[in-house]
């Protein structure tokens, strides 16, 4: 016959059992839903803000072709030799004017149907070294075949299209240089004239693509409403032939907002809205990604839930006044490591249930907090130069202005501000990865200098240090330290993006002036950058 105590055990457990499966089972329906929402919300968020910033640009560019196209076709008195050169110099100078006004411009030009003459061409403006525009030598386009549109796509496309259209990448006549342009065809009483456009340089646009990240290995892609890709971060487009363009993903085309599809094995959720030019934005990011931390948070349910299972069953297995007080104090603890507070003592170590209890107890307590101390770690931690990212620096920042406020007269502290000059030459010359070696260098460099004081990475470019103590004390002889070692790993780099240079602001905290930590980092940042602007007078390269 069960006893009174297993009875109210296996109904207690049952119960318990019941429970913690239906909450558990709840949780992870709601927090999946959640997490879903949530992760939509980020990729339309994204996706959103990046076609706002597209839709400027195109949208500027077009406007500006379109003012031209007008101006051009009203303009247009007649056909003959004499009246069409005064018609293009009287384009070319208004269109002078409006691609000085609008960003990104590599080319820009208006150019008139051999058909039509023979004699007046049009005219080619480029700006390849950003110095301004040059009249460039116009392409001879009698010596190609106009009905094949493969061929001068700038001149061929719209003349067949008859509209303006937005080309894909291509590389352009003469220059060598990579770029997507905007042309419109040219009329005069029903009569085809020319083609004028702009052409803005593909490396400009990329970038304004490329800076749309979620993530660890989400990006953003533009393609058109068939699914053909016009720019991906990770495809040279401009290289692809009909033959090698990669087969559209099922599920790519949908009138969806919300979209879900599988590419090279891997299964992708995108969002995706369509620009002014007819484009799509797509902003994607793997299905893993954003399951991952759902799906552990589910797994930490699930633990905890076994966790309660046990705990229940040992409560109810042992319901006697000799564990009441134990009892307690395993609960106490529990209390205070719920709240946080990881300092308690549990004293109970008989070898029965209960003691294990509290052996187990203890030491889930010990890995929680060191757990809690790992992600706090790394949550404090720039993943590409490993030294205090940015919130690190506010919490800092914040603790040492409480210190502040306690006893300003007997603080002592500088702050170092520094700027990795010259960044984004690395990075656009010789790729983003380098540009991280160059970081990474930066901040080597100024970890072993300032070896004693927190680094902190505030910015893509930026690092700050706090000089406490021995630093503080020593602050003049390290700033010599940091040039001389500063000098002596440039002198010695093999390649441009093994040099380091950096432009560094140090102030020092004045009570009767600094009222909050924040004046003294504004004062480091201003003298940085006053040390910049003297660096760029001095001709090194920034």
């Amino acid at each position: 016959m069960r006893s009174l105590r297993t009875r109210i055990t296996i109904m207690t457990l049952f119960v318990v059992i019941v429970a913690v499966t239906t909450v558990t089972i709840l949780s992870v329906v709601f927090i999946r839903k959640a997490e879903h929402r949530e992760s939509d919300q980020l990729l339309l968020l994204l996706c959103e803000t990046g076609e706002r910033n597209l839709d400027y640009y195109f949208n500027s560019v077009q406007r500006s072709v379109e003012k031209v196209a007008s101006f051009a076709e009203d303009d247009i008195e007649g056909l003959d030799d004499a009246s069409l050169q005064a018609h293009v110099v009287r384009v070319e100078e208004f269109f002078d004017e409006i691609a000085s006004k609008t960003n990104g411009v590599l080319t820009y030009y208006y150019r008139i149907d051999p058909e039509v003459s023979d004699t007046v061409k049009g005219f080619w403006y480029t700006d390849v070294d950003g110095e301004g525009f040059k009249r460039h030598a116009v392409t001879d386009i009698t010596l190609y075949d106009t009905s094949d549109t493969s061929a001068l796509v700038w001149f061929t496309v719209p003349k067949f299209e008859a509209k303006s259209i937005w080309l894909p990448p291509y590389i352009t006549d003469n220059l060598d240089k990579r770029v997507i342009s905007y042309n419109v065809p040219i009329y005069w009483k029903g009569e085809f004239i020319g083609v004028t456009g702009i052409e803005i340089d593909y490396a400009f646009m990329a970038e304004q693509v490329d800076s749309i990240r979620i993530y660890e290995n989400g990006y953003a892609f533009l393609n058109d409403s068939e699914g053909n890709l016009f720019y991906h971060p990770r495809i040279d487009v401009s290289m692809l032939t009909p033959e090698t363009m990669p087969q559209k993903p099922e599920g790519i085309v949908s009138d969806s907002t919300f979209i879900s599809y599988e590419f090279d094995g891997v299964q992708k959720e995108a969002a995706w809205l369509q620009l002014g030019n007819g484009m799509r934005l797509n902003v994607a990011v793997p299905v893993s990604e954003t399951d991952g931390d759902w799906q552990r948070l589910i797994w930490n349910i699930m633990i905890l839930a076994v966790e309660v299972l046990v705990a229940a069953c040992f409560f109810t297995m042992f319901y006697t006044k000799r564990i009441t007080k134990p009892l307690e104090e395993l609960t106490e603890a529990a209390n205070r490591v719920d709240a946080g507070d990881y300092d308690f003592r549990l004293d109970y170590k008989r070898d029965d249930e209960l003691g294990r209890l509290t052996n187990t107890f203890r030491r889930l307590a010990n890995n929680m907090r060191n757990h809690i101390n790992d992600l706090n770690e790394q949550v404090y931690v720039d993943s590409l130069t490993l030294v205090k990212n940015k919130d690190a620096f506010s919490a800092y920042t914040e603790e040492l202005q409480i210190q502040i406020e306690k006893d300003r007269e007997n603080i002592r502290f500088a702050v170092g501000v520094f700027d990795c000059d010259n960044l984004k030459h690395i990075n656009d010359v010789y790729g983003h990865d380098k540009g991280d070696v160059y970081l990474k260098t930066a901040s080597h460099l100024i970890c072993t200098i300032f070896s004693r004081s927190p680094v902190f990475r505030i910015g893509g470019d930026e690092f700050a240090v706090f000089l406490r103590n021995e630093d503080y004390e020593s602050r003049e002889k390290l700033i010599v330290s940091f040039k001389t070692e500063g000098e002596e790993i440039t002198a010695s780099a093999l390649n441009q993006w093994e040099e380091v240079h950096l432009s560094m602001g140090i102030a020092e905290y004045d009570p009767a002036s600094d009222d909050a930590v924040a004046d003294v980092v504004r004062r480091a940042d201003r003298i940085m950058y006053e040390n910049k602007k003297k660096t760029k007078i001095q001709g090194r390269p920034v």
